[in-house]
């Protein structure tokens, strides 16, 4: 089973998300910043695609995203989600990610960008 990171603070959105993708058949994992984030990153099952919200406390999206980048992670597909424009999210994460999810997206949205970067779930 294919696992995936989601990564965000707003209240009630990493549990929506993870109703959503496990229907899909997806294993989820979540985090409410980019620190906590970077341990799940570490803990068994490694996920196989991370969500990862732009604006955090303690650690925001581009911190932990350069982390990554900057690790053992630089294989792990990452979709962005963010209120801002993507150009804005592109720019502040050096284009380092595979898809961005303007907020507030339709849940068929996030499925269909899952599908595409974790074809089997």
């Amino acid at each position: 089973m294919l696992t995936v990171l989601v990564v965000d603070d707003e209240f009630g959105v990493p549990e929506l998300l993870e109703f959503v993708l496990q229907e899909e058949g997806y294993r989820v994992v979540s985090a409410t910043n980019g620190r906590q984030g970077l341990q799940r990153l570490a803990e068994s099952p490694r996920p196989d695609l991370v969500l990862l919200d732009y604006m955090m406390p303690v650690l925001n999206g581009p911190g932990m995203l350069h982390a990554m980048r900057d690790g053992d992670y630089r294989s792990i597909p990452v979709v962005f989600m963010s209120s801002l424009d993507e150009g804005a999210v592109r720019k502040a994460a050096d284009h380092e990610f595979q898809a961005f999810l303007r907020k507030p997206f339709k849940l068929a949205e996030l499925v269909a960008i899952v599908r595409r970067l974790l074809p089997q779930g």
